[in-house]
């Protein structure tokens, strides 16, 4: 039983970071790729020029999604420190 407990942990830290990181990323993957898309279009080969949207982009959804993720943390948390009494006693 403590095996299963521990591997219930592991597996909820790593989905919570997948949940966690999963806004930012794609938002950084779609600016991305518009911003490629655009530059193919009209044959500006700007490498720097996809960057600054990006950090923009990703900034913006990391302030609008701060209180889910941190709600979603909390929550994990505290549930983990359940599972730490468990495997404790």
């Amino acid at each position: 039983m403590d095996e299963a407990i521990f591997l219930t942990m592991f597996q909820k830290a790593i989905f919570l970071t997948m949940v966690i990181g999963a806004p930012i990323l794609l938002s950084a993957i779609v600016v991305g790729l518009a911003i490629s898309i655009i530059q193919s279009v009209t044959q500006i080969q700007e490498q720097t020029l996809t960057f600054v949207p990006k950090i923009f982009a990703a900034l913006l959804v990391l302030i609008v999604s701060a209180p889910w993720m941190i709600d979603m943390f909390t929550t994990t948390t505290k549930e983990m420190f359940e599972y730490i009494k468990v495997f404790i006693s």
